[in-house]
């Protein structure tokens, strides 16, 4: 399988479970891909930002660069649209029936389920190409509202399909009855041009060329059973996935003849072991990375160009102690 950081997708999405580190492997799989690509975008889409404080530098909804990193920029995105998404979607300035036909098809088309976050998606991919980077790197939300999101461009394409074929039906209705009402004849052309942007937005996520999931977890059942369940929905989905981060795996400190030294810390190794030989057997055929419990906070470009390091090339912790990994910060 690739290894993580040389993988030739150009979008990357890191997600998994809340609370599993998902931010601080997104921030430094984004430093180590800027090593080797001349532009890179990290885009938050968690709706709680968290990259922010993870370089200790604010950003917005503009690309902005980040600090003491060459080739690297980040921005935060909400997954809702601005309220004029859908008026720029719908609007036709020069038909006098503009604002007929944008209420009622905000009431038809907005309750699409998923639009806002659709209107979002095609939001970031007009910044992605009009900057033009290389890879983008998603830090998501938590697993079930990215699996929301990435299954967006799949449902919209079958409802519009739908409202397509019953287009001439309900453009006739709308016709009449902007007719009675004295306006011009409204035009329901929009939906044919909305749907070349779905199909290529889904042809897009389902490509590995293009778009790969990175899934991180813990060694620890409620972790791993919902990486199973992100990682079978994403299959269902035709999304790649072939890299798991394993993080926070707990290496206990030992004394001088060899002993644990930290009962707590040998107590939740032994836990996480069972938990790590599951992994082990349900991924065999996918490339793991296990990276252990740092013994401080993963902030700041030092550190998580650090944590980068250990993605790309995983400690021997047979030979370290954690507290080896970073004791030249």
């Amino acid at each position: 399988s690739k290894a993580v950081v040389s993988t030739q997708s150009t979008g990357i999405f890191v997600g998994g479970k809340g609370g599993v580190g998902k931010t601080s492997v997104s921030c430094s799989l984004a430093i180590q891909l800027a090593k080797i690509h001349r532009s890179v975008l990290l885009i938050s889409t968690d709706p709680a930002h968290n990259i922010a404080d993870s370089f200790e530098q604010q950003f917005t909804r503009v690309p902005t660069p980040v600090k003491g990193v060459s080739n690297l920029h980040a921005m935060e995105v909400d997954s809702s649209p601005p309220e004029e998404g859908l008026e720029e979607i719908f609007a036709d300035p020069s038909n006098e029936g503009q604002n007929f036909m944008k209420n009622i098809m905000k009431d038809v088309v907005g309750n699409l389920p998923g639009l806002d976050e659709f209107i979002a998606l095609t939001n970031i991919v007009k910044i992605v190409e009009s900057q033009k980077f290389e890879v983008v790197v998603f830090d998501t939300a938590p697993t079930g509202h990215t699996l929301r999101l990435l299954s967006i461009p799949g449902s919209i394409d079958k409802v519009l399909r739908q409202l397509i074929q019953m287009k001439s039906w309900v453009s006739g209705l709308m016709n009449t009855m902007s007719g009675s009402l004295g306006m011009n004849h409204v035009n329901m052309d929009q939906l044919d041009e909305l749907l070349p942007i779905v199909e290529r937005l889904n042809q897009e996520l389902k490509d590995p060329d293009m778009t790969t999931f990175v899934c991180v977890c813990i060694p620890e059942f409620l972790s791993l059973y919902e990486t199973e369940r992100l990682i079978q929905k994403l299959t269902a989905l035709d999304i790649d996935t072939h890299n798991v981060v394993v993080n926070q795996v707990v290496y206990p400190d030992k004394d001088k003849e060899g002993c644990t030294a930290c009962g707590l810390c040998g107590a939740r190794a032994r836990m996480q072991t069972k938990y790590l030989d599951q992994i082990n057997d349900l991924y065999e055929d996918f490339h793991v990375v296990k990276m252990p419990q740092m013994p401080c906070e993963v902030k700041g470009v030092q550190m998580l160009r650090k944590f980068g390091g250990y993605l790309q090339s995983p400690p021997d912790m047979s030979k370290n102690s954690v507290h080896d990994l970073v004791k030249d910060l």
